[in-house]
Order: C-alpha cells, then structure tokens, then sequence
C-alpha cells in the first residue's frame, strides 16, 4: 500500500467503524462438559450451564475472566476469548495456549468432565465493521482464539490471511471457513522474536482496505506494529495490535500509544 493509495482511501471517506458495544457484567458457575488436547500447544474446554443463558459476545477480539485457584489457598482470574458459544445446546468453548505454566494453564491441564468452573463477562465487544476488503491477522498461539474464530465468522467474499508463529508443525490449525483464507505458518523457538514474523509480513501485499489485526507476546507485538506503521505507512485506523501477554510477567498486557 503506498501513500497516495492510503490517501485516497481516506479522502473518500472510507474508514472502518469500531463500535464498543456493553453487555452487563456478571458471574457464571458453568460445569466443565468436555476437555479436548487440540494440539501440543493449545487445550480446548467446554463449558455448559444454565447460567449460561443471555451470555452475549459479539467480536472475536472478546475477552472473558476465567477465575482459577492461584496456588496459594485463595483465587486469581486471567483473560480468554469466548471461543465459540451455541446458544441452542448452552455450549460455551474456551481455548487455553500452553506457553509459560501458571494458575489458568495449570487448571486448564488439570481438568475433567463434571469439574466446576467460574467465568464473568465479555464486559463489552468491540465490533469492528465498515467498508473492510480483507483481514489481515498476525499472532502466536495465544492469538489464536480470536484468530479462528474471526476467520470462521468471516463472510465468503472476503479476503483473510493469516500470519501466525506457533512452536511446530504439529500446532498449526485448520479452520472450517466460506472467506478466501490463506494462512502463513511461522515456526519459531524464542517466543519474543519478531525477525520470522516480519520477514514474512515483507513478502506479502497489504491491499487497500485491509484491517489488519495483531495480538502476541508483547515485545513482539510491539515490533511488528512498528513495522506496519513505520515501514508499510498501514493507517492507524485501519491498525489494531495487542500485547496479549508479557514474557515473564503474569497477567501483563502490553499496551501501546497511537
């Protein structure tokens, strides 16, 4: 995308809406239906009750609280995207990346059928809309979540790709999607390396029109924004990046200024 691409777009008025959308707060006790090892790197949990009933998540950047015993007697909670919610058969899917072991992996390693779980939220959805042409999302496992769930709730005549770095072959996952995907897979040991990342952002063309969403360990996330902005001229409106974790630090989000 050069400049005058960019300003034309702008010119003509045409920018995506990001609409924050507020749901009522509160706490659900939920059952464990199903535990699932999907792959080496990510746990799939079902979650059913009825308390589940008038749960609402309207974005695949959604986040949840999932309250876990915090190893000392007492509780903590940490953040996850409502992965996939059935309202006819009460089912709600949360997905767990294993990356660094702490109390919500450790309970999401450690579950079984008929296991009790607590979750509160989505506060609120940010809906992201407009005159979009295509996504493109980049993350690590942890993004993954958002990232199937979008990419299977995108419309047919829509464009995605993917770019996301995954410890090996054996995490790499298929969605089952009408959109036009293709999908990038980045192998990678050190997961606050961006270099692969970007390198393979080099190869590809941002059209105009394209959302592109970010969501990995933070000094990752941090990079690849940079590059977007600083070396693609990507418009911030058309930009949203996350720190979604911080190597070392439990429950930090990396948050950035625009």
């Amino acid at each position: 995308m050069n400049d005058q691409s960019i300003q034309g777009l702008e010119s003509m008025g045409e920018q995506p809406r990001v609409q924050l959308v507020r749901h009522e707060l509160r706490r659900r006790q939920l059952t464990v239906v199903a535990v699932e090892r999907l792959t080496p790197c990510m746990i799939r949990i079902t979650l059913g009750g009825d308390e589940l009933e008038g749960f609402t998540s309207l974005s695949a950047g959604d986040h949840i609280k999932v309250f876990v015993p915090d190893g000392a007697g007492g509780t903590t909670m940490r953040d996850y995207t409502p992965r996939h919610y059935d309202p006819v058969k009460g089912r709600l899917v949360i997905d767990f990346a294993v990356h660094e072991a702490g109390p919500a992996t450790q309970w999401a390693l450690e579950a079984r059928p008929g296991d009790p779980a607590l979750i509160g939220g989505p506060r609120g959805s940010q809906v992201i809309s407009g005159p979009i042409r295509s996504w493109l999302l980049i993350g690590d496992e942890t993004a993954l979540p958002s990232i199937g769930r979008r990419v299977e709730e995108t419309a047919a005549d829509i464009a995605v790709t993917t770019v996301v770095a995954v410890p090996g072959v054996d995490d790499e996952q298929t969605f089952k999607t009408q959109a036009k995907l293709t999908s990038h897979w980045i192998h990678r040991t050190d997961v606050t390396d961006s270099v692969a990342i970007i390198a393979r952002l080099r190869e590809l063309p941002i059209e105009v029109g394209t959302f592109v969403w970010v969501a990995a360990e933070g000094a990752v996330t941090k990079a690849i924004r940079a590059y977007l902005i600083e070396e693609r001229k990507h418009p911030l409106t058309w930009l949203r990046a996350s720190g979604y974790w911080v190597k070392g630090k439990a429950d930090t989000k990396a948050k950035f200024e625009d």
